[in-house]
């Protein structure tokens, strides 16, 4: 594991944090705001505060962290990414420094702090990034054994391929929106009856995906790849997705070439992107990988996080149930893999790109990252607090998704991708 100070879990701030928060003075995230009446702009976030990076560039107190001017008066944090790990290393560590108990430089100048240190309910929080590229993997075991069990024969649930390489798909990063964004029902061709032609209407069967992504850094050339042992080193952070998908819609369309319509209309995505930096104390084991995978998909160390992750759904007017609890050590194929396999083929990665593990299911019922899988194709719906019943997610329902590591007394989370469901159009 690599020194990184401003993980120390000694470390405490002058700035104030509520009990449990997700965003201790150990996290430094980053992430994009918008303050009344001011540009977007990079900041990062203390307890319910937010730190205008802007500002405390322009008052001389980032100077030394040797990032040039663009970085802090750009509107997304994609030329903070072509620093590279080193650079946002420093930008880490320098805020880790200003804001520790014990340095006067911020705390003791109340007419900065007044400026820099804002409510978050005092500023819009954007999408942090401008997503050039998205990718979706689908790398958890038991989804794709709960799902090959359903739609095929259980005794073969997994395709040959699923076991010798990380499964992915190109997205659509265009319609990938900022938690507190509500999304459309979408509309599509389905076919209800095999004995009759397809029908078109809105999805009856949408559906949330419990996934984590990452944003890289800049990648090499095209024509050159990236190892595992190097992965770490293109890896920015990570952020929860909710790649939601419509079930009905992607059953009718996907053969041959896989989902379009059941997943193009939006993703969902948290909006405070938690560095690979603050996330390294929770490193863990991931699964045994049987058969042996082939060198170039090799690692050495430990890959996964553990990460406890949740899903709630809040029907209109009434109070959410969780309906989920799963975790990133679950994942059967890691990060590093990942980009590894992404790019074994000379395939180029782009400051800013987006790649998602694919739904995040446990061993167990109540870790199951999918209502297709909750309920089991609709078999067994889902009571609510309120009463109500859930298959599938309805209109005006409210998907939350939650995540956070914890361990030596340290909290690091990345607060919610909360979404609404509108209905079609």
């Amino acid at each position: 594991m690599p020194n990184i100070p401003a993980n120390d879990p000694a470390l405490t701030t002058w700035a104030e944090v509520p009990t449990n928060s997700d965003f201790p003075i150990q996290n430094i995230p980053f992430g994009v705001v918008c303050p009344k009446g001011g540009p977007a702009r990079p900041a990062t976030r203390i307890g319910d505060q937010v730190v205008d990076l802007k500002v405390l560039w322009e008052k001389g107190l980032l100077k030394d962290t040797g990032l040039p001017d663009p970085v802090f008066h750009a509107q997304d944090l994609n030329p903070l990414l072509m620093e590279g790990k080193a650079g946002t290393r420093r930008l880490r560590q320098r805020l880790s420094d200003l804001l520790s108990r014990d340095n006067a430089e911020l705390r003791d100048d109340p007419a900065t702090r007044k400026l820099a240190l804002v409510p978050l309910t005092d500023v819009e929080v954007l999408l942090p990034v401008s997503i050039g590229d998205y990718t979706d993997f689908y790398s958890s075991k038991e989804h794709a054994t709960n799902v090959g069990t359903m739609f095929r024969d259980p005794k073969n649930a997994l395709l040959p391929n699923w076991s010798h390489l990380p499964v992915g798909y190109h997205g659509r990063s265009s319609s990938i929106i900022p938690s507190g964004e509500p999304i459309r029902r979408p509309m599509g061709q389905t076919r209800p009856d095999d004995s009759q032609p397809p029908v078109f209407g809105p999805s009856g069967q949408l559906d949330f995906e419990l996934e984590v992504g990452f944003i890289t850094y800049q990648g090499k050339a095209l024509g050159e790849r990236i190892s595992t042992e190097e992965a770490d080193d293109h890896i920015f952070g990570m952020v929860l997705f909710n790649d939601w998908s419509a079930r009905d819609l992607q059953k009718w369309e996907y053969v041959p070439l896989g989902p379009f319509l059941a997943k193009n209309f939006g993703s969902s995505m948290s909006c405070w992107i938690v560095t690979l930096d603050a996330l390294e104390p929770f490193r863990t084991p991931g699964p045994v990988q049987e058969p042996a995978v082939l060198p170039y998909l090799r690692y050495k160390g430990d890959k996964n996080l553990d990460i406890a992750l949740e899903v709630a759904i809040a029907p209109e007017n009434a109070g959410e149930t969780i309906v989920c609890r799963s975790n990133h050590k679950y994942l059967y194929w890691n990060m590093e893999q990942q980009l590894a396999h992404h790019t074994v083929n000379g395939c180029n990665i782009r400051a800013g790109d987006l790649l998602a593990s694919g739904t995040i299911s446990g061993p167990t019922t109540d870790s199951y990252g999918s209502m297709l899988e909750i309920a089991w194709k609709g078999t067994k719906p889902v009571r609510l607090v309120d009463g109500s019943e859930r298959k599938f997610i309805l209109d005006g329902d409210t998907v939350i998704m939650r995540g956070h590591a914890e361990h030596a007394g340290v909290r690091v989370g990345f607060g919610e991708v909360r979404t609404t469901v509108l209905p079609a159009r």
